[in-house]
């Protein structure tokens, strides 16, 4: 039942990107080239309700779909880390016109050559998993 819940929201959530435009290589280029609010908009309101989400959360004590009490966490600020990787995964973004969330969507929409960013994207996070515990976190 968890899964048919899971599969459903990420299809849910596929639905909103494609139909926003989120996934749209012009939109992202337009973002990119500062020519077009869309995309900031998009992005804005998705941290606009991620706040209200856990502040509801925290209020509410509310719970996982399995039970489980949701303890919303502070993460340490490392500068370094999150300097490097944002600039990083912004050329990631940039160079190929999709984030990682679309590109699944991209594909459903039938751009198989998505298929090279989305390997391309496991492969970088297999190469994470093998150089973590080397690098500062």
């Amino acid at each position: 039942m968890k899964s048919i819940k899971t599969i459903f929201l990420g299809i849910l959530f596929g639905t909103i990107l494609i139909k926003s435009e989120a996934v749209s290589w012009f939109r992202i280029q337009e973002m990119f080239h500062f020519e077009s609010f869309h995309m900031y908009g998009i992005i804005g309101s998705a941290v606009a309700t991620g706040m209200i989400s856990l502040m509801v959360i925290k209020k509410m004590s509310l719970r996982s779909f399995t039970g489980e009490e949701i303890i919303p966490k502070a993460q340490p600020l490392n500068k370094y880390a999150n300097f490097f990787g944002g600039i990083l995964f912004g050329f990631g973004w940039a160079l190929l016109g999709a984030c990682p969330g679309p590109l699944y969507g991209l594909l459903g929409l039938g751009y198989s050559i998505i298929v090279v960013p989305i390997c391309s994207a496991i492969l970088g996070v297999i190469c994470y998993a093998l150089v973590r515990d080397k690098l500062p976190h």
